[in-house]
């Protein structure tokens, strides 16, 4: 898996890195993705160490690096222009990736571990109010002079408000789910499997779509279709909704993953217990749910500061 050059990785650490992204992958679940992400991370910080420190770089090396080492790749990274974000994600793999190997190889890796990430301001999720959630259910039908087309895009954007799902979990379902049950298995991120209730209006849209399919559909195949009875693709989905929010004149936010995180706020809104909200969502980190804690404080905010009198002062 791994590439690069002779010079600068040893055969040792370039089978030390396939090692644990094998791990990430077998034990951990790591989703392809993020397997390629840490993959370069780990690739981009050999590459500058290697250079940094001279000569060949192995394990041995790596077991070395200080303080001072680990500041200069950060100075040297943000010299690149790579974003505080990026920088933080890109010293997440380097850390995992020390946990392991000192854990392996018996050394102190309190240097790399200590380093702090670059500061930033994390982007809060921006879900459709409830209102604008209706009305593009509402609406999205509009956007085909089909009407099965039109049917198939309000079941999907159903299922994902709905739902709570990523559309390519929406679009992953196949003839064999419908007419949709009462839940739902869902395999998500990492191949993690969760349980998803379906709500009636879900399922009264797909029962609609498919009524109105002029085809069959094999049990096995995917069950939203495109125009010419292939499976629909996600770009399509992403279309009709721009042309939908542009009627609406709604935002450019408001995508097919803004309904997914318009279920978790409206939830949490109405009294959603946190910890449920993030198995609906597939979470494996109560961190990545609490977002949703901020998004309904800050809309709280926002609403006292246009309607409360003493704030206009």
């Amino acid at each position: 898996m791994t590439s690069a050059p002779a010079s600068q990785i040893s055969p040792a650490l370039s089978a030390s890195f396939d090692q644990f992204l094998e791990r990430k992958a077998g034990l951990d679940g790591a989703s392809k993705h993020t397997i390629t992400a840490y993959h370069t991370d780990l690739l981009t910080f050999a590459a500058f160490m290697g250079g940094h420190m001279g000569g060949q770089l192995g394990t041995g090396a790596l077991a070395k690096v200080t303080l001072t080492d680990m500041r200069a790749f950060m100075a040297h990274e943000r010299g690149r222009g790579v974003a505080p974000r990026s920088l933080a994600r890109m010293l997440s793999s380097i850390k995992s990736y020390y946990r392991w190997l000192s854990d392996r190889e018996d050394f102190d890796a309190t240097a790399v571990l200590s380093t702090r990430a670059p500061k930033f301001h994390a982007k809060l999720p921006r879900p459709l109010a409830e209102d604008a959630a209706r009305a593009m259910l509402d609406t999205i039908g509009m956007q085909s002079t089909t009407d099965w087309v039109g049917l198939r895009d309000t079941a999907i954007l159903t299922v994902l408000y709905g739902c709570g799902l990523r559309i390519s979990e929406a679009l992953a379902l196949t003839c064999a789910d419908a007419p949709l049950p009462e839940t739902l298995r869902i395999r998500g991120k990492g191949d993690k499997d969760r349980i998803v209730p379906v709500i009636p209006a879900a399922r009264d849209a797909v029962d609609a779509y498919l009524a109105a399919y002029p085809a069959e559909i094999a049990p096995d195949a995917p069950l939203f279709r495109g125009a010419r009875g292939r499976p629909v693709n996600a770009s399509v989905v992403r279309k009709a909704m721009q042309q939908a929010r542009m009627q609406l004149g709604l935002p450019a936010s408001a995508t097919p993953h803004a309904l997914r995180h318009s279920f978790a706020t409206h939830l949490l809104a109405a009294g959603g217990d946190l910890r449920a909200i993030q198995e609906l969502l597939g979470h494996s980190s109560l961190n990545a749910t609490q977002v949703y804690t901020n998004v309904d404080t800050a809309h709280l905010m926002d609403v006292y500061q246009k309607a409360h009198p003493r704030a206009q002062d």
